[in-house]
């Protein structure tokens, strides 16, 4: 009976022992990953450089929160669903536009504020318009003109080069309409949204830009694409990298969006430092939060361009900024 019980002890001792090891371990990994880490994390912005000529890599923070909500419903309409909702993030501010100040006349679109114009004319272009007039677009009252610098394609995932970018800011520049550009993505990592970013700030460094530097990243419809499966996280911090990689070079980032696609597969709370550009058809836009820029339509006529062309109206005139 004696030896059963110094078994039993011994056996109890070594359970002790063993649970008071995974003790240990379980408080140093907690403090490895959740303590020490939040200690270690920079914000995106921190690590920005003075020197517009040095380029900076987002310092990511993954720390994942829970936002805050106020009860407020998004309506939009599903084909499969119907009516659905989204809840409103109160962290994220709302439009701030009065609808009713919305004119269209013509085929254009203008905001009004106290009786007057408040809102800027523009476009946007690529290869697909051909050759154009730029001094007709001036005259027909275009002002600010977004032009394609290059793409990613959906498919092999090359960085390419839009065949009149030169052409296009040399010619717009010359006839007096302010300048912006854009990047269609289809990165599907970080380090694909940085290349693209130095792709564009090396292409545009010979010339005035003086409007956004813009991340248009799109879903593919009516075809398999390289970014079918991205997810929110990874695509925000994509947005995220590109904006910062520009901020860092002295121009304005900015993020280039339809609405369903920005409400549901961004994650809108981490995006708030980088202005928007909002992509909705129709005589109002309808996208709940807030934006800087809107292109309204995808059929405009514009003198001295041939066929279709987008039209665009900036809230802001960045060129005075």
């Amino acid at each position: 009976m004696t030896g059963k019980t110094s078994k039993f002890k011994k056996m109890r001792f070594l359970a002790l022992a063993e649970a008071c090891i995974i003790l240990v371990m379980i408080i140093l990994l907690v403090w490895a990953f959740f303590i020490k880490g939040s200690n270690d994390a920079v914000p995106a912005n921190a690590q920005l450089s003075d020197d517009p000529q040095v380029r900076t890599r987002a310092v990511i923070n993954k720390e994942e929160t829970f936002y805050q909500l106020d009860g407020k419903k998004i309506l939009l309409s599903d084909g499969t669903y119907g009516e659905i909702y989204l809840p409103v993030y109160q962290n994220v501010p709302p439009c701030s536009l009065d609808m009713d100040s919305v004119i269209s006349r013509n085929g254009y679109t203008f905001y009004k504020e106290n009786n007057a114009v408040a809102s800027i004319p523009g476009i946007d272009i690529s290869v697909h318009q051909g050759d154009i007039d730029w001094q007709k677009v001036k005259e027909a009252g275009v002002e600010f003109a977004m032009i394609r610098v290059g793409y990613r394609t959906y498919g092999g995932g090359e960085v390419k080069f839009d065949d009149k970018f030169a052409e296009n800011l040399k010619g717009a520049r010359e006839a007096g309409i302010e300048t912006g550009v854009y990047f269609f993505s289809q990165a599907t990592t970080v380090d694909e949204a940085i290349e693209e970013a130095d792709a564009v700030l090396d292409a545009i460094a010979p010339y005035e830009i003086t409007y956004p530097v813009v991340y248009d990243w799109e879903i593919i419809y009516d075809d398999s694409a390289r970014t079918d499966d991205v997810p929110v996280d990874v695509l925000t911090d994509c947005c995220i990298s590109f904006c910062e990689r520009v901020r860092s070079a002295g121009y304005t980032p900015m993020i280039y969006q339809n609405k369903r696609t920005t409400l549901f597969k961004l994650d809108l709370p981490r995006l708030q430092d980088y202005d928007f550009w909002l992509a909705e058809y129709g005589d109002e836009p309808t996208y709940y939060y807030d934006f800087d820029m809107w292109q309204y339509s995808c059929t405009g006529k514009v003198p001295g361009i041939t066929g279709d062309v987008d039209l665009n109206i900036s809230f802001r005139d960045y060129s005075s900024e």
